[in-house]
């Protein structure tokens, strides 16, 4: 028998001893692979925070996204001064209307089911606007923007819906064009018959339909985008804006602008941007991060502790053993390799052990540190976000805002998904025979000193 096949056997000499150093040693793989899981989780969800991070500010009048939904409309020369600030390259102006069916003969395609009519009878006041909102007559009014940069959809994010712009046909009006030309989401132009060419009214005047475009979701193609200039000029409204849309020439330069902007518009603008929401995503998840990294540490030490001293006391119980054998004529390195073989084999059942509930209870793991994350930043994310001034109005309160971050930041994080995947078992696999062999090699410094001669005559 060699030394290889004679350590798998000893393995299982005791099966008292194997039996409960299996399941000891599975338990801490199972406990670091679990972290381990956990770990890479939510260092890639940290990535994609991070990667999401983008180079805007976004500034809007102030309270007119707070939960009181009033405030004063800003300026273009306000917003010039804006353009003018070091690092920024453009701004995307905004002014955003409803449209009701006194105004306009569009019709909107959303249906206003349950959420509207609840709404139209919390406003109240506003019946005469929408209608007989408590009614069958009651309908949704239509979305306008007017914009100086069409295709971007963040550039009215309060009421975009969000999506891609994507261009379905025709084309699309100048950034400072006065015509009285508009895009139409896919949506409404399907509910009114209306295709590129086509004529509608809105504000007593004639509209032709330019361009007709898709946004991927159903509330941003139901809106209506115009020129800037030309809404202005229609509402009566000129050198107004509801929203901007502020680019920094790098990401790294937008929180010396947000400062800066904040500065020059001083009360009249709330100016927030994506910085400081991912920031407090970030530092939640690094909350677990954090907690999965020491625990898998102290898993692994515990699995290396647990080999080591498992390897010393088998050595010292079998010293005559290796007595002997030492003395027909082994040598140490056989000797050493017979209870590395021996450990390995100890090593690679825990695992096997280990990984299977490694991998049942990484999911379970992980939600469960996101949870206590959740609970413990709920409080803190709700007080720093509450202050960036968001919700209000119709468009803004029901889309977007203070609240609508701090939702983000729980999803967010509850978002962190453990997978599990076959590198992750392998990287486990290995991370265990290495500790294996480790703790096999101190072992091999008491098998070296032990001399045939001392151990025969003792015995």
């Amino acid at each position: 028998m060699n030394w290889f096949s004679r350590g798998i056997r000893s393995a299982f000499r005791n099966a008292t001893r194997t039996f409960a150093l299996v399941i000891i040693l599975g338990l801490s793989i199972s406990l670091a692979l679990s972290m381990l899981i956990a770990h890479q989780a939510v260092t890639q969800k940290i990535n994609n925070v991070k990667s999401s991070v983008d180079n805007t500010i976004s500034i809007y009048p102030a309270g007119l996204r707070g939960f009181t939904g009033g405030g004063n409309p800003l300026t273009s020369a306000q917003l010039l001064e804006v353009s003018k600030t070091t690092d920024v390259t453009s701004v995307a102006e905004t002014l955003s209307d409803r449209m009701t069916s006194s105004e306009t003969n569009l019709q909107s395609p959303i249906s206003a089911g349950v959420l509207g009519r609840r709404f139209a009878r919390k406003v109240g006041g506003l019946g005469g606007v929408f209608g007989n909102y408590g009614g069958q007559s009651f309908t949704l009014p239509v979305i306008v923007n007017g914009t100086n940069d069409p295709t971007n959809l963040s550039a009215f994010s309060h009421t975009g819906g969000g999506g891609t712009f994507t261009l379905q046909s025709g084309t699309v009006f100048n950034s400072n064009s006065n015509a009285n030309v508009a895009l139409l989401g896919s949506s409404i132009a399907s509910k009114n018959n209306l295709k590129v060419g086509s004529t509608f009214t809105a504000y007593s005047t004639t509209i032709t339909v330019a361009g007709i475009f898709s946004t991927g979701n159903r509330f941003g193609d139901s809106q209506v985008i115009m020129p800037l200039q030309t809404v202005q000029r229609l509402t009566g409204q000129t050198n107004q804006i509801t929203s901007a849309v502020a680019y920094v020439n790098s990401v790294s330069n937008v929180a010396t602008v947000t400062a800066a902007i904040k500065k020059e518009l001083g009360s009249a603008a709330d100016v927030t941007n994506s910085i400081a929401q991912a920031q407090s995503i970030v530092s939640a998840l690094q909350n677990i991060q954090t907690i999965s990294l020491y625990s898998l540490i102290g898993a692994v030490i515990v699995g290396a502790i647990i080999i080591l001293m498992t390897m010393i006391m088998i050595v010292r119980e079998r010293r005559r053993e290796i007595g002997v054998i030492k003395a027909i004529g082994s040598s140490n390195i056989r000797i050493v390799g017979q209870f590395m073989a021996e450990a390995v084999t100890l090593t690679l059942v825990g695992a096997i052990i280990g990984i299977t509930f490694g991998v049942i209870a990484s999911k379970p793991i992980t939600q469960m540190l996101v949870s206590s994350s959740n609970s413990s930043s709920s409080s803190s994310s709700r007080s720093s976000l509450a202050g960036s001034g968001s919700g209000g109005n119709f468009a803004a309160h029901h889309f977007s805002g203070g609240h609508g971050i701090f939702t983000r930041v729980k999803h967010d994080i509850s978002s962190v998904h453990a997978v599990v995947n076959f590198s992750i078992v392998v990287d486990g696999l290995v991370a265990a025979i290495f500790i294996a062999l480790i703790g096999s090699a101190v072992a091999a410094y008491f098998i070296a000193k032990i001399r045939p001669a001392e151990v025969m005559r003792v015995e």
